[in-house]
């Protein structure tokens, strides 16, 4: 491993200020679908890959962006994503139409899928397990949830008072300051140990099958869950992701080291996490709509109705990182994902004639404090007690359970929505609001078997390194 010595904190307000810009662009894009879906004239299965294009390119290709980062620099891969994310924002902005603007979308997904891995990878290679590492990581989580919050006040007010194109075009002054800074005052790193081989074939067919799961399950609602097309579809996605297991389990250098999930704390954080965020994802989705097709908001007081949720989580995020130490990783997350699902529970009774005080903003609240509390816990949980040599591969893994479950939980949840509200019938609005309230029960189910997932694999055994190092204080690692 070959690390140059640097200022941690500096690296820290660097790296975050990119994930800063990864994660405005989701919380803008939120915001503004209805204008896209208006101008645009896209239709609600199309809506949908505004979102699904980036999530699912910046999902399959995140495992392969992490391993780059191990063997040709984690730099060098946080700013070749700098420039891709940059330039496909600038495309996004410029797009006229459905397939421009998907194409950009997924290209900005490439861009986002050398940045994050190499992000997290330069925080867990900087700063030594414990106490420091999961201030690190609070900090990490409270900037990019901060970076939402800007999203979605930004992004409505550029929506409102502008234009949807502006959405995209205000990341090409972030990334360039991101990436004049980062490359003059982030040190390399990467594992000079490593074998030089890339797994290209495993970074395509594990990336064409989740695409074609997700395709398949998007499609399913219109042309039959039992049609030749949508069988032939799962077909192949299945083909796809059994010859990823073959290729890694034959590979050199596989993107996928299969043996890293005999590491049981790991194993269970991307499971849980994968879970959480197929639950939680599409409650942006349905309240973004909610909000403004039922209650009738504009773009810009959307963002503003979602800043009680940015805000609580970044106060559970910071309260975890505290209470993790002493109470234990465990109880913390348990209780986390509790109070998320009784968020979307209370979802599930939004009225038609409702209004945002009284039937949205208390769900949002128990939603926020509850997703703060898992996701810290998770990610200490998914990147400590590993090498440095594997820091880069395990950052690809969580941020990918992140992506891939909220791109598919997106998808079966719409395709719930838009079944139930079919079946419904009666006005339009009433019959839109039934879909919503079955996909956020869905979404609360799944929350629980996260938990569930959770409690039944994780024991005290499989986290007392990841407690004690919390606990002990240990100094922060500048330099090897």
């Amino acid at each position: 491993m070959r690390r140059t010595a640097t200022n941690p904190w500096v690296v820290l307000v660097l790296i975050c200020l990119a994930q800063f810009m990864v994660v405005l662009d989701a919380t803008i894009v939120n915001v503004a679908l209805p204008s896209i879906q208006t101008d645009l004239h896209l239709s609600d299965s199309s809506l949908q890959w505004v979102i699904n294009a980036y999530t699912l390119v910046f999902g399959g290709f995140l495992l392969l962006g992490g391993r780059l980062g191990d063997l040709l620099g984690r730099k060098r891969l946080f700013l070749v994503g700098l420039v891709i994310f940059t330039g496909a924002s600038l495309l996004d902005g410029l797009a006229t139409g459905e397939t421009m603007l998907i194409s950009a979308r997924a290209l900005q997904g490439l861009g986002a899928a050398l940045i994050s891995p190499a992000a997290l990878s330069i925080i867990a290679t900087t700063f030594k397990e414990g106490t420091e590492r999961a201030r690190a990581l609070a900090v990490w989580a409270a900037i990019a949830i901060g970076g939402s919050a800007v999203g979605l006040i930004l992004g409505g007010a550029l929506t409102q008072y502008f234009s949807w194109p502006w959405i995209f075009f205000v990341n090409v002054p972030v990334g360039i300051v991101a990436f004049v800074l980062s490359s003059r005052l982030i040190a390399e790193s990467r594992d000079e140990r490593a074998h030089r081989s890339y797994d290209i074939a495993g970074a395509v067919t594990v990336t064409s099958g989740l695409m074609t799961l997700v395709y398949a399950l998007v499609g399913a609602q219109s042309a039959g869950w039992t049609s030749a097309r949508t069988l032939g579809l799962f077909a192949l996605a299945f083909v796809l992701l059994a010859a990823f297991v073959v290729i890694e389990l034959r590979a050199k250098a596989p993107l996928v080291r299969l043996s890293i999930f005999r590491v049981r704390s790991l194993l269970t954080a991307n499971v849980s996490m994968f879970l959480a965020m197929s639950g939680m994802f599409a409650m942006f989705f349905f309240n973004t709509l909610y909000i403004q097709q039922v209650l009738g908001y504009g773009p810009l007081e959307a963002g503003l109705a979602f800043l009680p949720f940015t805000a609580g989580i970044m106060v559970s995020a910071s309260l975890a990182s505290q209470f993790a130490p002493r109470l234990g990783v465990r109880p913390v997350a348990v209780a986390g994902f509790l109070l998320a699902a009784a968020g979307l529970l209370l979802l599930t009774q939004l009225p038609v004639d409702g209004s945002y005080v009284a039937d949205v903003l208390p769900a949002l609240i128990l939603s926020s404090l509850g997703m703060g509390a898992v996701f810290m816990p998770l990610t200490l949980i998914a990147t400590t007690g590993l090498d440095d040599d594997d820091q880069g591969l395990a950052s690809g893994l969580f941020n990918t359970s992140q992506q891939i479950g909220g791109a598919l939980g997106l998808a079966v949840l719409s395709t719930l929505a838009t079944s139930k509200a079919s079946a419904a019938g009666g006005p339009p609005l009433e019959a839109l609001v039934v879909g919503f309230h079955w996909a956020f029960a869905a979404g609360a189910v799944v929350m629980l078997a996260a938990c569930g997932v959770m409690v039944a694999l994780l024991r005290k055994r499989h986290v007392a390194r990841i407690e004690e190092q919390a606990a002990s204080g240990e100094p922060v690692l500048v330099g090897a």
